[in-house]
């Protein structure tokens, strides 16, 4: 990356007006380059409120800045680290700047969305672009005033001085900065003076957090709101017959008992194939009530008769090999090199393992809700979701209104994961509230969120080798998904490149089941997998497992094969690192390590996990990880978001599963769910590759590497491969920890 860069800036990019009721100065902004390119301005800019920017800059008379963010926060800590690269480039003290959620803008703005790690990857360079024009248009403001050439100013800590010395603050110029035209040829700094960039920075929010003020979507109330909770049918694939609400009319707080499902289903049944409203494309039983306890006490009272013809069994997809599974079914082939059939014809040798993942719900910390009060005038919509406009898309064709109707605000999210990316709640609560033309809250407990939810697809993965004079010559990845079309680019992560013979073929299982992103889609299972099986292909072909990585990256540099996403030489930084740190292989008597190394959501991992062995169980004790993320934003935020998906992704590996019975969850709380507990987390020692590169993702890319290092760590230590998840149900102990 170029430390130092003259960029062109459209001013069509930015909208400004100085006519605040509290004087200043107010610059509204395209965000993203994936902005669309013929927003046309108002005519009258002068009569903008704030509402009408998703995203802009305040700049007060005293010098005091308010930056608006407009991505959905999941915890994810873009709230902060967002800001933070305007600020950088503003020149402004932290201690003077303010942070608040912007609203969704779907007329201007694309990609007001938290998934994938891409939030920071996106808006580096455009969030840098807008700091930078807002603080050239402040020097020129200052040289005007003073009579000089801008090129004579600098601009420091929010204030500006020329040759001479002189000095004006922000706020001294803020009026006469909002009247310029907007400068198009802009500097960027140099990383090497970042003064906010590459500090550790505490969450704008985390007061707010810690004293329990109103902040997440459960937070949120309007004058005469009401409350509802929504019967859904208790397994995948049952239709609504008939129900009797007499006992839940009759019980104190109850208003109304309606049902809703019609208008969704003849929206998926029109073509229109939104992924989410499959949830909602049953009918459904609404308890409406003046109070959350009395909305959720009725549904329980409610007596329902589902329809079963429709329902499918799906635990089948545990009970049979993965050959009786697919047989008659035919594999999609996502990539394919050389010949992978006469490869294994010619081998010397084959090892071919198949792995297991059960499904796992999301189990956010903050249950799924959404508050909704459709009128004639608009639609207005609040609450958290990670993908506002498609909600905001879908419930205005739902509902048959304009886009222009639908206003949605984002609040913070108690938790995401991919399940918020599905906008179900969010159509609910519309539809609720446009049948009883009320404001309305629609709550989901925790049991609605495990037992009618989104889940992980149950997965398995046959993987193959073949061995030619100690070489490795072909490489065949099938895959088998329950309702997964999420293939994506994993054909070409590593191996990809590295191996001559190499094919990935994926076929698709379907089940009334419903199921979505999950933390670290593509890759969060995909990695243990293949992981595992390298750590195991290495003793096999009797090399180092640390020096087989090596090798195939060798092959892999230099390449010209653009489908190739992952950079050797970045995935050989991340090994040699983690080597180094994790004392690897010098460990002291009884402890034993694992090492897996991936690259996912454009950022590199390498991991190695120290477990021991207690009564036949293995503790992890510490994990290693080095990551090559490019620059490092904010390094507190970053260190949080590390350790936790190291934290979440061992949990899971350990001790998670959600099995079904005829398309019934069979659990729905977590006293028989197991997550991981407080005393089975491990130390997590996290070290970051030096970089100037542009930074790249982190809520998701160091969960997928951590269980192929705890599995091979655990056959260190007692010989045994575990190719099914979770591994506690497959290890032979005296006594297993649960608390």
């Amino acid at each position: 990356m170029k430390t130092s860069k003259q960029i062109t800036f459209s001013r069509r990019s930015f909208l400004k007006t100085s006519t605040l009721a509290s004087g200043g100065m107010l610059i509204g902004f395209n965000l993203f380059n994936a902005c669309k390119q013929d927003v046309v301005p108002p005519m009258d800019i002068s009569k903008l409120n704030f509402n009408d920017f998703n995203a802009f800059i305040k700049i007060s008379d005293e010098g005091k800045v308010t930056i608006f963010s407009p991505n959905p926060e999941i915890g994810q800590g873009v709230k902060t680290s967002m800001p933070m690269i305007i600020a950088e480039e503003l020149d402004v003290p932290w201690d003077d700047v303010y942070v608040q959620q912007g609203v969704l803008d779907t007329k201007n703005y694309q990609r007001q969305v938290a998934g994938g790690s891409q939030s920071i990857r996106f808006g580096w360079e455009p969030l840098r672009q807008t700091g930078a024009t807002a603080k050239q248009m402040l020097i020129n403001a200052a040289a005007a005033k003073w009579g000089v050439d801008a090129s004579e100013c600098t601009a420091k800590l929010g204030n500006i001085t020329n040759a001479k010395g002189e000095m004006l603050s922000y706020g001294d110029v803020v009026k006469e900065a909002a009247v310029l035209e907007v400068p198009e040829d802009v500097k960027l700094k140099d990383p090497k003076n970042f003064t906010i960039i590459g500090k550790s920075i505490s969450n704008v929010d985390i007061d707010k957090i810690t004293t329990g003020k109103p902040l997440f979507g459960l937070d949120y109330k309007e004058e005469g709101m009401v409350y509802a909770s929504v019967l859904r049918a208790p397994a995948f694939g049952l239709k609504l017959e008939s129900f009797d609400a007499t006992a839940t009319k009759a019980m104190p707080g109850v208003i109304d008992v309606i049902t809703i499902g019609d208008k969704v289903r003849k929206y998926f049944e029109d073509g229109k194939n939104n992924w989410s409203v499959r949830l909602n494309s049953n009918d459904k039983v609404v308890v409406i009530a003046n109070s959350t306890w009395s909305a959720i006490k009725g549904k329980k009272a409610i007596k329902a008769v589902w329809n079963t013809e429709s329902n499918l069994e799906s635990t089948e997809f545990h009970d049979k090999s993965l050959i009786e599974l697919l047989e008659g079914k035919t594999f999609n082939t996502m990539r394919s090199d050389g010949n992978v059939k006469k490869a294994f014809a010619e081998a010397d040798k084959v090892l071919e393992r198949t792995y297991e993942s059960p499904f796992l719900p999301h189990n956010c910390m903050e249950p799924m809700n959404f508050f909704a009060n459709v009128t004639d005038e608009k639609v207005h919509l609040v609450g958290p979701v990670q993908t506002p406009a498609a909600a905001a898309t879908v419930v205005s064709d739902l509902l048959g209104r304009n886009i222009d109707d639908v206003h949605v605000e984002m609040t913070r999210m108690g938790g995401g994961f991919g399940r918020r990316l599905y906008g179900d709640f969010a159509y609910e609560a519309a539809e609720i509230s446009n049948a009883i033309r009320k404001p309305v809250k629609m709550i989901s407990t925790r049991e609605d969120d495990m037992g009618t939810g989104v889940y992980r697809p149950a997965i398995k993965y046959k993987i193959a080798a073949s061995i030619k004079d100690g070489k490795l010559t072909g490489y065949h990845l099938k895959e088998a998904a329950i309702n997964s079309n999420m293939y994506g680019l994993i054909p070409n992560f590593f191996p990809a490149g590295a191996v001559e013979n190499y094919q990935v073929d994926v076929v698709n299982y379907k089940s009334n089941i419903t199921t979505g992103a999950w933390r670290a889609p593509y890759t969060n299972f995909l990695a243990s997998a293949e992981q595992s099986f390298f750590d195991e292909l290495a003793g096999v072909m009797g090399v180092d497992r640390i020096q087989l990585h090596l090798d195939l990256l060798q092959k892999v540099k230099g390449t010209s094969d653009e489908r190739i996403q992952y950079n050797p030489e970045r995935l050989e930084g991340v090994i040699k690192l983690v080597v180094d740190k994790s004392n690897w292989g010098n460990t002291k008597e009884g402890v034993y390590q694992g090492f897996s190394v991936y690259y996912c959501h454009n950022t590199h991992v390498a991991e190695v996990a120290d477990i021991i062995m207690d009564k036949g169980v293995p503790i992890v004790k510490k994990v290693t990880c080095a990551v090559d993320c490019g620059i490092v934003v904010n390094p507190l935020g970053a260190l949080n978001q590390i350790k936790g998906g190291v934290i979440d992704g061992i949990g899971h590996a350990m001790y998670s599963e959600l099995t079904f019975n005829k398309g019934v969850p069979q659990s729905d709380n977590f006293d028989s769910y197991q997550l991981i507990r407080m005393g089975q987390t491990p130390e997590v020692d996290v070290h970051f590759v030096e970089s100037n590169e542009s930074p790249t993702g982190l809520g998701e890319p160091t969960l997928p590497p951590v269980g192929a290092a705890v599995a091979n760590a655990i056959y260190a230590a007692t010989g045994k491969r575990l190719t099914k998840q979770p591994y506690m149900n497959n290890i032979n102990v005296e006594e297993k920890i649960i608390g």
